[in-house]
């Protein structure tokens, strides 16, 4: 098997390869028809795919794959929808810079087993608008579902005038395949999505790699947030797909002046609230002896985890609940736990909280996501500046919210976690993250010791000003490399000058 997935990798890379050429060359608008058509025939089959997802993996259930599915066919196909990818992506008047967006090359797209689907979609999208030919190499237990959604796309970028050969993915399926992938003289870069050994393997293969590890989320809610609402957030982010999603809450931390309310909000979100036998059940079932996640417990219900531990929950309920005392190999439930099962800290304030979400995160969390529900901002920030994560969510679910669902982040199925947890970058991955960018950078007006030159051709480019700009518009234009323009009236709220604040993001018209 492994020679025919040797061969069949070495074929699909050079044919992808071979098609970066005909890539080049497609417009702006090409490229967006060709994107837009994509999104929409994988919304369209988003159902049927998340119930193929489903039926093959076991994991999660099939209205939140749904979900996941046109999260990705929708969301952030229209996020990207006006997204500069082709030839001249920016002018700077100010310093007479010309950026312009070159593809990096093939894609090596490794797909999980536990958001199969989803993630094949994404992945595709961001590579198509980026111009990158891409290879898809589906995890062995999720191959059926993915080839599924790459015919789905297939058939309808091709139809819109994708080359030939720039989508592809693998269909005899090893181990061995998906490494003479990452490895291949033809592949430009890896986007990997799967376990800590997948994505050391990619880092490892010698190309440009976007990895991203693993998420112990702890969420925070402190004394000033509403206890039910907080709560519902919670749980609705913890069992949505049953806890596969690597930004789905793992931890509850909450102040004691708040227990009372914080428990009866559990009760009524159909939480079991396990006894100190029934924990040490669970943990034995869903954690190995190496600290990792059970591949059985994975995606698994609530009653489904109870039955395996060995004994039986009411019907209906969502979640599981148990009271841990601290953090570390000792005690199993404070690890990462792809099912819904939660890990429930009782602290005596902020400083207690923080610190214990710090340790959450240091233990198998390095770098992804921490929440936090609270009504005071000084908090918000105070908890931020604290945390070891690239995402810190603030009074949503992280589950979804990590991803730009609940959020303004941007919409993504790939979460870096920085290089703390040894990924390259700490974004959320969009199309901009597989673009090279070269610059056309003309003379300046003056040269310290040295003769005065002559000054550079003005750039015939038309300056907009705005007359409002909040911290998203300044987070935007900060990973774009741009500035905006203010007219003289313009109101920039106090978060965007923070957000602007060590830079010259922001240009009045009086400069």
């Amino acid at each position: 098997m492994d020679r025919t997935s040797l061969a069949e990798t070495a074929d699909k890379a050079a044919r992808a390869h071979a098609s970066l050429a005909a890539m080049r060359s497609l417009t702006q608008a090409d490229v967006d028809r060709i994107v837009a058509s994509m999104g929409r025939a994988a919304a369209i089959e988003a159902a049927r795919l998340g119930e193929a997802a489903h039926r093959e993996t076991g994991f999660g259930n099939i209205a939140d794959k749904t979900t996941k599915n046109l999260f990705a066919a929708e969301r952030v196909a229209s996020h990207i929808a006006s997204t500069k990818t082709v030839g001249v992506l920016g002018d700077d008047p100010a310093t007479g810079i010309t950026e312009i967006g070159e593809p990096m090359g093939v894609v090596a797209a490794i797909i999980p087993s536990t958001n199969p689907t989803s993630t094949a979609i994404f992945k595709a999208l961001i590579a198509v608008k980026a111009r990158c030919p891409i290879v898809l190499s589906p995890h062995p237990s999720a191959r059926t579902c993915v080839l599924e959604s790459f015919r789905v796309l297939e058939i309808a970028a091709l139809a819109s005038g994708l080359p030939d050969g720039a989508l592809q993915c693998l269909e005899v399926v090893s181990i061995a395949g998906t490494e003479a992938l990452m490895k291949s003289r033809h592949t430009a870069v890896i986007l990997a999505t799967g376990g800590i050994g997948l994505v050391r393997a990619a880092y490892s293969s010698g190309k440009p790699a976007y990895g991203v590890g693993p998420g112990n989320v702890p969420v925070y809610v402190h004394r000033s947030a509403d206890p039910g609402r907080a709560v519902r957030d919670v749980i609705a982010g913890k069992t949505f797909d049953y806890g596969t999603l690597c930004s789905s809450e793992q931890a509850l931390v909450f102040d004691s002046s708040i227990s009372a309310e914080v428990m009866k909000a559990l009760e009524a979100e159909r939480v079991h609230i396990l006894s100190n036998e029934e924990a040490s059940k669970v943990a034995a079932w869903v954690i190995t002896e190496r600290g990792i996640v059970n591949a059985k417990a994975v995606g698994r219900s609530a009653q489904a985890l109870a039955e395996a531990a060995g004994f039986k929950v009411a019907e209906g309920t969502r979640a599981l609940g148990g009271r841990v005392a601290g953090v570390g190999r000792e005690h199993p439930l404070s690890a990462e736990k792809l099912c819904p099962v939660l890990a429930l800290y009782e602290v005596s304030g902020p400083d207690e909280g923080i610190k214990r979400c710090q340790e959450l995160l240091a233990h198998g969390g390095t770098g992804h996501t921490a929440g936090i529900h609270a009504a005071e901002e000084d908090l918000l920030r105070r908890f931020a500046l604290a945390q070891p994560a690239s995402r810190v969510i603030a009074n949503s679910q992280t589950s979804m919210g990590a991803t730009g669902h609940t959020t303004h982040l941007e919409p993504s199925m790939s979460l870096g976690c920085g290089a703390a947890a040894g990924n390259i970058t700490s974004d959320n991955i969009t199309p901009l993250h597989l673009i090279n960018i070269k610059r056309l950078a003309r003379v300046r007006t003056a040269v310290s010791g040295g003769a005065v030159p002559a000054k550079p051709a003005k750039i015939p480019v038309k300056v907009e000003t705005v007359d409002f700009v909040c911290e998203d518009d300044v987070v935007r234009a900060r990973r774009e490399g741009r500035r905006i323009f203010l007219n003289k009236k313009a109101i920039v709220t106090p978060a965007a000058r923070d957000a602007a604040q060590g830079n010259d993001v922001l240009v009045s018209s009086r400069d």
